[in-house]
């Protein structure tokens, strides 16, 4: 069990204890946050929504750019640098009292995330071997996982105490996790830039089979939203399983990943394997949106023991999904780039974060059950279009002489 959660000691376990410091923070932040801007700061809760939204749209933007940066500065010094940006954002929140304030706070956090998500990638690609990248990132998402439960539990007993100071106190602590964190990541070695090529600005944006892996990812993580938004809502509107059932399912979610993630990833160590992993995990979801359907007009018990059948079938397929989705986001980059591909594959979890909850209220709240076979079969087409559009990046670059900046 200890080697499913703890990495091996150098580099690997300096990069999983940063991790961990930020998730904590993080964790108190994501349970506390929409009641703080709400109800401290004052704004209503669609003005809330929406200035979110459009800062994780400035921050899908800004993370390529960043994570060029990281590229040709320096990993660990750009990751340190935006480490601290985005405690300095955190900490802006404390002092936010209007709308535009907010939404010009949110876009820095967002910005300085989006960048430190690519600028973390970039260092682990140049301090641990390719074939030891993919476990690493389960470890971090173990880890991730592990601080986030902790940060939720320390963010209860500021939702339990309900004050003005306790709030504060959670985006302190979140501020104070990021510094943190920049402290941890300076123990890493430093990771030499990469020579600049002329005419090689930003071309990952050109690399249109790239993009097209891109997009099938953003595809696959649509479900992002499910257990805090999508199954709520299913479960409050559709079934009569107890209202409880929806914090029990988060739990074994996050405690799933945290236990298996890494044992999930061990096989995945290639392009082939890869895509055979994401392959699975597409009729593995299919097979959860199906049993999840099974769930509405139950009994509520008959519902709550179908709705857990649903929720082990769907944490195997994320975690297969993560795993194959790790492996191809970094063997299709340019070893000297991969900073920016980095920051180029990250938009799909915004895009994620902004469509899903549109895409899956609209099928599982307003369709019911032909909205969730709909969801599954749209993951597992999607799944099965990854091989097809790898092995096209993957001959795109061989046939370059793995020269990236020629690929159109």
């Amino acid at each position: 069990m200890t080697d499913r959660l703890v990495p091996p000691a150098g580099p690997q376990r300096v990069l999983a204890s940063a991790q961990l410091a930020n998730s904590i923070g993080d964790g108190a932040y994501y349970v506390t946050s929409a009641l703080y801007f709400t109800e401290v700061v004052g704004l209503a809760p669609a003005r809330v929504g929406l200035g979110l939204t459009l800062a994780w749209g400035v921050g899908s933007l800004a993370g390529v750019p960043l994570g060029r940066l990281a590229d040709r500065r320096g990993p660990r010094g750009t990751a340190v640098l935006l480490a601290l940006a985005t405690a300095l954002a955190v900490a802006s929140f404390l002092v936010v009292r209007g709308f535009v304030p907010f939404v010009a706070a949110a876009c820095a956090y967002a910005t300085a995330q989006s960048g430190l998500a690519a600028a973390r990638q970039a260092l682990l690609a140049g301090l641990v071997s390719a074939g030891d990248r993919t476990g690493l990132l389960a470890h971090l998402q173990s880890t991730l996982n592990a601080g986030l439960a902790v940060g939720a539990a320390l963010g209860g007993l500021a939702l339990n105490a309900g004050t003005r100071e306790a709030y504060l106190g959670v985006f302190a602590l979140d501020a104070v996790s990021f510094v943190v964190c920049a402290g941890v990541l300076l123990r890493l070695p430093a990771v030499e830039p990469v020579a600049v090529r002329a005419g090689a600005s930003l071309g990952v944006l050109r690399d249109r089979p790239y993009a097209l892996v891109t997009l099938l990812n953003a595809v696959l993580l649509l479900r992002m939203p499910l257990l805090s938004l999508g199954l709520p809502l299913w479960i409050a509107e559709r079934t009569d399983a107890p209202a409880w059932l929806v914090s029990a399912l988060f739990v074994l979610n996050t405690g799933a990943v945290m236990v298996f993630q890494v044992g999930m990833a061990r096989g995945v160590t290639g392009l082939a394997s890869a895509t055979r992993a994401v392959r699975r995990s597409g009729w593995v979801m299919l097979a959860a949106c199906a049993v999840f359907a099974l769930s509405a007009g139950a009994s509520p018990w008959v519902a709550a023991g179908v709705l857990v059948a649903g929720a082990l079938l769907q944490v195997v397929a994320e975690m297969g999904q993560s795993a194959g989705s790790w492996q191809l986001s970094f063997d299709l980059a340019p070893a000297d780039r991969v900073g920016e591909y980095q920051g180029f594959f990250g938009t799909g979890v915004t895009v994620a974060r902004t469509l899903g909850p549109l895409v899956l209220t609209s099928l599982l709240v307003g369709w019911g059950t032909p909205g969730w076979l709909l969801l599954g079969a749209v993951t597992l087409v999607a799944s099965y279009a990854m091989g097809p559009a790898a092995g096209w990046a993957a001959g795109t670059r061989a046939r370059r002489g793995l020269r990236p900046e020629c690929v159109p």
